[in-house]
């Protein structure tokens, strides 16, 4: 018996127990990753740098400044002029005058793009005479425009340029009537008459036979919806 309790004890003595006891007793040691070599330089950053330019509004010439321009430039008037033409298109009526110049247009004492409102269409009527012959840069034109709207002012130009450019010189005539710039558009609304059809309709009347001028559409009305009830 006693040897075996001293061999018990020898066992024991000879083993070695190693334990890391924290010194908070409610704590846990957790192994901690290596430090990481972390670089805290802020990355380049590329600036970008929009430059805007807004256009200034262009502003009208004013009306005095135009009308002294012009009767500097037209003394004794547009009538006193030698390159002169007049157009007209449905009520519209345009004295056209032309002189050597840089291709400006003035249109009743203002510029034309000002007075046709910008109209890219209005604005092809009254170059397509000059562009034609090559002078949308060699002539300045100063016109006094009446009566119609503003569309009909500017082909009543058109027409009035055109004319003007023959007094220039008699070869101009062959392109411009090539292009159908020296025929007046004589096409107008058609007048309404009291008691009467209007023309468009009295035509479809006579080429039908008169049958479908005369038809009773309330009664067609009327019969459909009673088959479609019945």
């Amino acid at each position: 018996m006693a040897l075996s309790v001293s061999s018990l004890a020898s066992s024991l003595s000879s083993l070695s127990f190693s334990s890391q006891i924290s010194r908070s007793p409610n704590s846990i040691l957790i192994p901690q990753p290596k430090n990481l070599p972390v670089s805290l330089s802020p990355k380049p950053t590329r600036s970008l740098s929009i430059a805007a330019t807004v256009a200034a509004p262009v502003e009208a010439e004013p009306v005095e400044n135009l009308k002294k321009y012009v009767k500097s430039r037209l003394p004794g008037g547009f009538a006193a002029q030698t390159i002169i033409g007049t157009g007209r298109r449905k009520c519209a009526i345009a004295r056209v005058v032309l002189q050597e110049g840089t291709g400006k247009f003035i249109i009743n004492y203002r510029d034309a793009k000002e007075y046709l409102q910008g109209n890219p269409l209005w604005l092809q009527y009254i170059k397509v005479p000059l562009v034609t012959l090559g002078y949308e840069t060699g002539y300045d034109v100063f016109v006094k425009a009446h009566g119609g709207g503003l569309s009909g002012q500017a082909q009543a130009i058109s027409l009035g340029i055109a004319r003007a450019l023959l007094k220039v010189s008699a070869d101009h005539r062959s392109p411009l009537k090539k292009e159908g710039l020296l025929t007046r558009d004589s096409r107008v609304v058609e007048r309404r008459r009291l008691g009467s059809r209007r023309l468009v309709k009295l035509h479809i009347f006579q080429a039908l036979g008169g049958w479908l001028g005369d038809l009773d559409y309330t009664f067609l009305l009327r019969l459909i919806l009673f088959l479609l009830a019945a």
